[in-house]
């Protein structure tokens, strides 16, 4: 089980059930609404119960998939795709410890250009 919340705690959640090994999103969108890279994990939708959801919003980036934020203090919380049965979920949202352990990088091709990438981890374009 992991718990974990947005900034100011109005959104909090439970995830009862496996999560996969995270992974830095380095595209352009995650970019914008995280001001750099976003690392996430996923479960199974189902697998996610709110204790708070109060000023939980959805915010359609693109037609196919929504991204979930505290419409109070802005934190960018989930990103679900609309054909699937999984939310991704923030690793900084969630308390620590974890236990998980950053496994990739996606979206490489559309990373910014004022950093590099300089772990051994693979990278997908």
């Amino acid at each position: 089980m992991h718990t974990g919340s947005c900034l100011c705690g109005s959104v909090a959640f439970r995830i009862d059930g496996e999560l996969s090994p995270p992974s830095a999103c380095h595209c352009g969108q995650c970019r914008r609404q995280s001001g750099h890279v976003w690392s996430s994990t996923s479960t199974h939708e189902n697998n996610l119960s709110f204790a708070a959801s109060d000023t939980l919003g959805w915010f359609r980036a693109s037609d196919i998939a929504k991204r979930g934020f505290c419409s109070n203090c802005g934190s960018f919380l989930f990103w679900k795709h609309n054909d699937e049965d999984t939310i991704s979920i923030s690793m900084g949202a969630l308390n620590a410890p974890t236990g998980l352990t950053l496994a990739r990088h996606i979206f490489v091709a559309d990373k910014g250009d004022y950093y590099d990438i300089t772990d051994d981890l693979p990278q997908e374009a």
